[in-house]
C-alpha cells in the first residue's frame, strides 16, 4: 500500500479497454507506440473504479484505472479505499461511500459507432437493479484530416414503436439511418446527451467523454468494424421488447438537438485579469456529474472543495501540491484530490486544463 500520498497529484497510467467499435490510433502515438494503429481498443478509461462489460470477455478484468503517485502504482479503487474522505471528501463519501460517482474516458472513433441508448438512472434503479443509468458528456478534443465530423443524436424523424423495432430485429441500418440527421461537431463543442436519446457518435472524433460509471448501453445496431455481437450484449441481457421503454421518440429538428444538447460555456469565476473558469455541463443541465474548463495564464493559485479528473486540453503547464512540481503537456490526465488545499499552476504560454468533477452533494 502507498503510505505517503498526501500533498501529492495523482497521475493514471494508459488504461486501454476493448470495444465492439475500432479506433485508438491517435491514443497509440499518445502512448509512443512504434506503430500507431487503429484496433478494438479506442477507449482509455481514466481515473475508473468502474469494470468494462465486454461480450465473450468475461473472464478479463478491465476498466479500473491505475493510479501512480510518486513513484508508486496501485489500482486506483484500493488508493481511495485507503482513504475516501481525503480523495473523495468527507460530504462526498457520506453520500455515496468510495464511488468516485463518474467515468471518464477518451475516445478515439476510426469508424461511426454503434446506434445505441443509453437507460437513464431513474429506468436503472426501477428495472436494472443499479443505483446509474448512463448520462454522458461530451468534450471534442480533435478530429482527423479529411473528417467533416458530426454525432447523431436524438431522432429528427422518428419512427413508430412498432416500425423501429422491426428496423432493429431485420438490422435495416439505411432505415434507421434515414431517422437522424448529422449534428455537426468541431473541436471545443460540449454536448450533454441525457439518458433515453438514441445516438451514434460519427467517425474520426477524439473526444472525452464524461458520464454516470456504468457501462450499461442498448445497441440496436449489432455489427461493426467486422464484429458481431452476440445476443446478451445486445439489450443489457434482456430482450428487445423490454429496451423499447429506455428510448426517447421525441422529435427533434437539427436546430432542436442543438438546442438540446450543446452546452455553451458560462464564466464562473476570475482566478486573476487574464485567467477564468468557465461551467460546461452544471447543476442546471444534470444531478449526474459536473464539467468545467480553466484557462490559466502565467501563475495561478486553485482552491477546490472536490475532488476534480483534470486533462490537459490545450497547452502545456506545471502543478505545484506543497513541495512537489509536476510537469505536464496537452492531453497528460490527472487526479487532484479533494484533501489538497490548493495547487499552484504555472504556464509560460497558456493551458487550457477540463475538469471533470462528481455530482453536487446536496
Amino acid at each position: 500500500m502507498i503510505m505517503n500520498y498526501k500533498n501529492k497529484l495523482v497521475r493514471f497510467t494508459p488504461n486501454r479497454v476493448w470495444r465492439t467499435y475500432t479506433g485508438g490510433k491517435i491514443l497509440d502515438q499518445m502512448e509512443q507506440k512504434t506503430i500507431p494503429e487503429d484496433t478494438h481498443f479506442p477507449e482509455d478509461w481514466i481515473g475508473s473504479t468502474t469494470q468494462a462489460v465486454n461480450p465473450d470477455r468475461e473472464h478479463i478484468f478491465e476498466g479500473v484505472s491505475h493510479a501512480t503517485v510518486g513513484d508508486e502504482t496501485i489500482r486506483f479503487d484500493e488508493l481511495i479505499a485507503a482513504d475516501p474522505s481525503y480523495f473523495l471528501g468527507e460530504e462526498h463519501t457520506k453520500a455515496f461511500h468510495s464511488n468516485p460517482m463518474l467515468l471518464v474516458k477518451f475516445l478515439d472513433s476510426s469508424v461511426r459507432l454503434h446506434f445505441q441508448a443509453h437507460p437513464t438512472a431513474e429506468f436503472a434503479r426501477e428495472h436494472l437493479n443499479s443505483d446509474h443509468g448512463k448520462a454522458e458528456g461530451y468534450y471534442i478534443l480533435d478530429v482527423r484530416e479529411g473528417i467533416d465530423p458530426y454525432v447523431y443524436v436524438g431522432f429528427q424523424y422518428p419512427p413508430s414503436r412498432d416500425d423501429f423495432k422491426k428496423m432493429i430485429e431485420a438490422q435495416d441500418i439505411d432505415a434507421m439511418e434515414a431517422c437522424f440527421e448529422k449534428v455537426p461537431v468541431k473541436p471545443g463543442d460540449c454536448l450533454y446527451i441525457p439518458g433515453g436519446s438514441p445516438h451514434a457518435i460519427g467517425e474520426g472524433i477524439l473526444m472525452v467523454e464524461i458520464m454516470e460509471p456504468s457501462d450499461w448501453a442498448v445497441r440496436f445496431e449489432f455489427s461493426k468494424a467486422g464484429y458481431t455481437m452476440p445476443e446478451e450484449a445486445r439489450f443489457m441481457k434482456r430482450d428487445l421488447e423490454f429496451c423499447m421503454d429506455v428510448f426517447d421518440f421525441t422529435q427533434l429538428s437539427v436546430e432542436q438537438a442543438i438546442d438540446k444538447f450543446y452546452q455553451y460555456p458560462k464564466v464562473g469565476r476570475h482566478y486573476s485579469d487574464s485567467s477564468f473558469q468557465e461551467s460546461l455541463i452544471d447543476e442546471n443541465v444534470t444531478d449526474k456529474f459536473r464539467v468545467k474548463k480553466s484557462t490559466i495564464t502565467g501563475t495561478v493559485e486553485k482552491a477546490e472543495k472536490d475532488f476534480y479528473i483534470g486533462i490537459v486540453v490545450t497547452g502545456e503547464c506545471s502543478i505545484k501540491i506543497g513541495d512537489e512540481t509536476t510537469q505536464l503537456k496537452k492531453l497528460d490526465r490527472f487526479f487532484c484530490p479533494a484533501g489538497v488545499d490548493f495547487v499552484t499552476i504555472d504556464t509560460e504560454s497558456g493551458v487550457e486544463i477540463l475538469e471533470c468533477y462528481p455530482p453536487a452533494v446536496k
